[in-house]
């Protein structure tokens, strides 16, 4: 009687500019009967191109890379293959950035802190194609899901904001009056639910929305 082929183990690509990050996952992954790492990457452009080398089953992309935004990276990838699937790897949990990763196909979304086996499952259960988001970042994404969305100008303003610049240097520079500039704060902190521009600045910050 024929012998049965073992299953293929599921080729993971690790994406991270950290090191020491890099080689925990490295060891995590290869600990596993049923996985390997396939290849490492450490900037945008390098994972673009190990993913055509590659061709990996499950790319574990992070968030935060030198030269491109790890969703930026996701989109270049599935248009040119549709069917990749990826985790976003991070250690934001702001509801915006978990929004603009799944809706750009992100199959999985998970944190940095997250335990070992809550990460090794979400490589398995993404590989079987079914999306994996842990219960506390479905939570974060819900919480806010409801809510009025910043519009790309009022994102700018607070941008500015977030730069120390003054209404009159934020209206100069968006070329809009300073009137104008005071209408969008307003919208923001609405919006934000925060009552002063500190606290907006924070509560973005939190969400994903800017970066401080």
């Amino acid at each position: 009687m024929a012998a049965f082929a073992p299953a293929a183990r599921i080729k993971v690509l690790s994406v991270d500019d950290h090191p020491l990050l890099r080689e925990g996952i490295a060891a995590m992954i290869n600990c596993e009967s049923d996985m390997h790492l396939a290849g490492i990457a450490s900037t945008g452009k390098e994972a673009i191109q190990k993913f055509r080398e590659l061709q990996p089953d499950v790319t574990l992309m992070d968030l935060s890379l030198p030269d491109i935004c790890g969703i930026d990276v996701l989109i270049s990838i599935r248009s040119e293959y549709p069917n990749a699937r990826l985790i976003m790897l991070t250690t934001f949990n702001g509801d915006v950035d978990i929004q603009r990763a799944l809706k750009a196909g992100a199959y999985g979304y998970q944190l940095k802190s997250a335990p070992r086996k809550e990460l090794i499952d979400a490589i398995r259960k993404v590989h079987s194609g079914k999306k994996s988001v842990p219960p506390e970042v479905a939570a974060q994404l819900c919480e806010h899901l409801s809510g009025e969305t910043l519009s790309q100008r009022e994102i700018d303003v607070l941008r500015h904001i977030a730069g120390g610049n003054r209404n009159k240097d934020i209206a100069d520079r968006l070329f809009i009056s300073e009137e104008t500039v005071k209408v969008h704060i307003k919208h923001i902190m609405e919006k934000l639910g925060a009552s002063d521009r500190t606290q907006a600045m924070a509560i973005a910050a939190r969400r994903g929305i800017i970066r401080l």
